[in-house]
């Protein structure tokens, strides 16, 4: 191999390693895991996951916040035509927290957000 091959080869593993670490720090961003976690039941997974390697208070508020939600859309879901009506508020409640969370801001949401930071504490 030539010298400048070499010196290409080394200006590409520097970039691939730089790149790597912004990936890491964009990924481990608190805001975007809380993002994360209002995308379904699947993105909260991750949203989880992704808190537990690397612990932000920003990320566990919205994911306890948006746990809350899903529960209380679950539970509401089983109660014929009152049930339908309620989670149309549940709706906006959930959009709600996303504008928030797109925000930058710990806003809880109104009439249960306080109690699901009380009750899902472990998160």
């Amino acid at each position: 191999m030539s010298e400048e091959e070499k010196s290409f080869g080394d200006e590409a593993k520097e970039k691939a390693q730089e790149f790597s670490k912004d990936a890491k720090e964009v990924l481990s961003d608190g805001k975007n895991v809380a993002i994360i976690a209002h995308i379904t039941l699947i993105g909260w997974i991750i949203a989880l996951i992704m808190n537990n390697n690397n612990k932000s208070e920003y990320a566990s508020f919205y994911i306890r916040q948006v746990l809350g939600i899903m529960l209380f859309f679950l539970v509401l879901s089983f109660i014929p035509v009152i049930g339908w009506f309620v989670n149309i508020g549940i709706l906006i409640l959930w959009i709600i927290s996303l504008v928030g969370s797109l925000s930058g801001e710990m806003k809880p949401i109104p009439l249960l957000g306080n109690q699901f930071q009380e009750w899902f504490k472990f998160l």
